[in-house]
């Protein structure tokens, strides 16, 4: 006998709002994490700023395993995908920004962010590994677990850069960009159905297998270029106004 996956049974359109996820310990654990982040944050003005946005971020995180977005994830890939996107474009940014800054200005850990965030994601999207996260409770929280850690840690190395490291955050964030944006037109573009799951639960929801996929290749596709090639320019501004700063009061 197949378990039921961690969101529960495929849910059906007229029963979906009903179908909340209210796991205790994922409460405790959010809960816990976003007030240990706030306690960190408090403080000066700036970052009781971060620290707001934090909690944002875990706000957003608790509404993507806790919402009917959970269920519907069982019967939609696309929904699945839309999960992934809210915790890895909105959530894992908020949080990131947060998180203190690092101030040694090594350029090791982008890559090494960088590199496990691809490798998580592809992994996590190839047909067995994400098959599996339907029957295994331990599988799925790995998943998220993967995913979202590393995204956390992309973000923090992104967002706050150090001037001479500026460079090396925009290769490696036009790159994860290019990776992400592979990825997801590999899915949309795809001729057949790649994940087995989805071919029985997609039909009460009026799409095919099919388009179910393309739709969940779409998401991953132009959100992820899009967000990145803000924080690109966003990086650039900030050297630009330091340099014009720098300037004035030569």
């Amino acid at each position: 006998m197949i378990p039921l996956p961690y969101c529960g049974s495929a849910p059906l359109p007229g029963e979906l709002l009903t179908r909340f996820n209210l796991d205790p310990r994922v409460m405790v654990v959010l809960a816990a994490l976003a007030g240990w982040q706030w306690w960190r944050g408090r403080g000066a003005e700036a970052g009781n700023a971060a620290a707001r946005l934090a909690l944002a971020g875990w706000v957003v995180a608790a509404a993507a395993f806790m919402s009917p977005l959970c269920a519907l994830s069982v019967a939609l890939f696309s929904a699945r995908i839309a999960q992934h996107m809210v915790l890895v474009l909105i959530a894992a940014p908020l949080i990131a920004y947060g998180l203190p800054v690092q101030r040694l200005g090594r350029g090791w850990p982008v890559w090494a962010s960088a590199l496990v965030f691809f490798a998580s994601l592809w992994f996590w999207h190839m047909p067995l590994p994400y098959e599996a996260t339907f029957t295994s409770v331990t599988w799925y929280w790995c998943m998220h677990l993967c995913l979202f850690g590393s995204a956390i840690w992309l973000w923090r190395e992104l967002l706050h850069p150090a001037r001479r490291l500026v460079a090396v955050s925009l290769i490696a964030g036009a790159l994860t960009s290019m990776q992400m944006g592979m990825l997801g037109a590999f899915i949309a573009l795809a001729s057949h159905p790649l994940y087995r799951w989805h071919l029985i639960t997609t039909a009460p929801w009026g799409m095919t297998p099919l388009e179910d996929q393309q739709l969940g290749g779409a998401l991953m596709w132009v959100p992820g270029i899009a967000l990145f090639l803000w924080v690109a320019v966003r990086s650039v501004s900030r050297v630009w106004a330091s340099l014009e700063g720098a300037r004035l009061h030569e």
